[in-house]
């Protein structure tokens, strides 16, 4: 393989990706995790209709990597460097209307699948997820299809049934994308002027985002609010390797 200063290219060029009559599907992984990413690649080397065209680590090295390699399809985490999953996925869904993208992360889908969905991508998929699943759900989303666990699927048409008469038990549920992000950064021990660097946003609105976060989750103190994001995030960042990785 040849390696940029910021992301990895497959070494197969398109034009030999091609198995009988059948064009092989060329997947592009964004993940800041290389064992993640070396598990992946595995999974799909192993398969006659998929490749790995190329791996990313940030939300800055995917965009370069999307624009350079023209992917089929795009794998992508939610913690990254340099942004956050929730970020590339808005802005490829707004330059790459036609990409389509899996989320793959440790992180409870029953927080962020929907919200996932909804800022663009086509499907999500839990790291712990087998080998065998996550091809059903790569597959799915390269035929143009929705992925979502079958609790996720049938938590969402109980939502869609209730209707405004839903209430979710989990407090988290009350924060807005935005805020959800910034809780998690704080939780990965990011300082407020490191989230508004990440986020490109000024120090003043991620204090405002913070104290916003506070109210809704029922904390009175800053101390109070970084130990529960601490917890939050750590309850949910328990090492997972990608499916397959330890075959």
């Amino acid at each position: 393989m040849a390696v940029t200063s910021t992301w990895t290219r497959s070494s197969a060029p398109p034009s030999a990706m091609m198995t009988g009559q059948r064009r092989v599907r060329r997947v592009l992984i964004v993940d800041d995790h290389p064992i993640v990413r070396q598990g992946l690649r595995r999974v799909m080397e192993n398969e006659v209709d998929l490749s790995v065209c190329g791996e990313a680590e940030s939300v800055r090295d995917a965009r370069q990597a999307i624009k350079d390699l023209k992917p089929d399809a795009l794998i992508a985490d939610i913690s990254l460097k340099q942004g956050d999953g929730i970020e590339l996925v808005r802005d490829v869904r707004a330059h790459h209307p036609q990409l389509p993208i899996l989320v793959l992360s440790m992180h409870d889908e029953t927080i962020y699948a929907e919200r996932m969905l909804s800022a663009g991508a086509n499907g999500y998929i839990m790291k712990q997820a087998a080998s065998e699943q996550f091809l059903i759900a790569m597959r799915r989303v390269l035929d143009g299809g929705i992925y979502v666990s079958e609790a996720v699927g049938n938590n969402m048409i109980q939502k869609f049934a209730a209707g405004a008469a839903y209430i979710s038990a989990n407090p988290i549920d009350r924060l807005s994308n935005r805020e959800l992000q910034i809780l998690h950064m704080i939780g990965k021990g990011m300082s407020t002027r490191e989230t508004a660097q990440s986020l490109n946003l000024s120090i003043k609105t991620v204090e405002s985002h913070r104290q916003r976060i506070k109210r809704k989750l029922n904390l009175a103190t800053g101390t109070q609010l970084i130990q529960y994001a601490v917890n939050w995030f750590t309850g949910r960042a328990a090492q997972q390797l990608a499916p397959g990785a330890d075959a």
